[in-house]
């Protein structure tokens, strides 16, 4: 009897020992199969960040080689880099009198951001937070406005600056761009505005607060962020528009970048090293621009309608 017992007993343990080896290794088969996903997960991710990174980085890293290369005019520029040289960058600022294209662009695009930024300012919060007759007639205008091509804008915007006599002047070039930043922009401006509580404002006033010290202190501070993606929206409107720039501007010493840039594009061949040092120029503001404006955007999200 006893025998009997213990041999039961040792081939249950025996059973129960191969059930546990077969768990353990279906556990670690599965384990095994779950790395291997994961992995797979993970190339798969990289090799897709990656295809986007050199789609995106490609002409960047064009752009650096062909304007650090010796100036060719051949179909393409330089895929690898050759013998590093800044003569294109000299010839550009020298003999293409870049430096003066940029001074003209600088003026046209501060003029434009400051104008632009006030001026949607004050229309945002005017259509978000006061009540009006024709409020919406004038909300789907500015929308009208905005869906017109800009080719069709062309020849009604060159009659009205040539009856200002503001042709071939950047004040003149200034307030039309002025003009065709203001729709999306007091759009985007109207957004923050209407998005900050009624009840902030008139906490303000129950603390004594004028309109004007309500405006200053507690509202742009929450808006700060919209402005500062409205003042980048209208620089990089300024600083690259082209068709406009090249019908107001007839005399060579008022060309913006982008029309100074077209005179490196030959009829039968293109200088590719001046072009690609010209393009560098040009994409240095808007980065730095970029640089010194996001901080206040940053700020702007942590500060105002807080009494300490």
């Amino acid at each position: 009897m006893d025998t009997r017992t213990a041999e039961s007993s040792a081939a249950a343990a025996s059973s129960a020992d191969a059930a546990r080896a077969d768990w353990e290794a279906r556990v670690k088969a599965s384990r095994r199969r779950g790395d291997t996903l994961r992995f797979g997960r993970v190339v798969a991710r990289a090799a897709g960040v990656g295809a986007i990174l050199l789609f995106t980085l490609f002409p960047v890293y064009f752009m650096l080689m062909s304007a650090f290369s010796e100036s060719t005019t051949s179909g393409a520029g330089a895929l690898l880099p050759t013998s590093l040289t800044f003569d294109n960058f000299v010839y550009v600022m020298t003999e293409g009198n870049f430096g003066t294209y940029l001074r003209n662009s600088l003026i046209v695009a501060g003029i434009t951001v400051l104008f632009a930024c006030v001026l949607c300012m004050l229309a945002a919060v005017a259509v978000a937070r006061f009540r009006f007759r024709f409020r919406t007639a004038v909300l789907v205008m500015i929308l009208i406005v905005q869906m017109v091509p800009l080719e069709a804008l062309v020849i009604p915007l060159f009659i009205q600056v040539r009856d200002l006599q503001l042709l071939n002047t950047l004040i003149g070039l200034s307030v039309v761009y002025v003009a065709l930043s203001l729709p999306l922009a007091i759009w985007m401006m109207r957004g923050f505005v209407a998005a900050v509580p009624k009840e902030v404002e008139e906490a303000a006033y129950i603390d004594g607060a004028s309109w004007p010290q309500m405006f200053w202190k507690v509202l742009f501070p929450l808006v700060a962020p919209g402005l500062v993606a409205t003042a980048i929206f209208s620089f990089i409107v300024a600083w690259n528009e082209f068709v406009l720039a090249m019908t107001f501007m007839t005399q060579s010493q008022n060309y913006t970048v982008a029309v100074g840039l077209r005179q490196f594009f030959g009829q039968y061949a293109n200088d590719w090293g001046h072009v690609m040092a010209a393009s560098t120029i040009i994409t240095i503001p808007v980065m730095v621009f970029f640089v010194l404006v996001q901080r206040w955007m940053a700020a702007g999200l942590v500060q105002g309608a807080v009494k300490g």
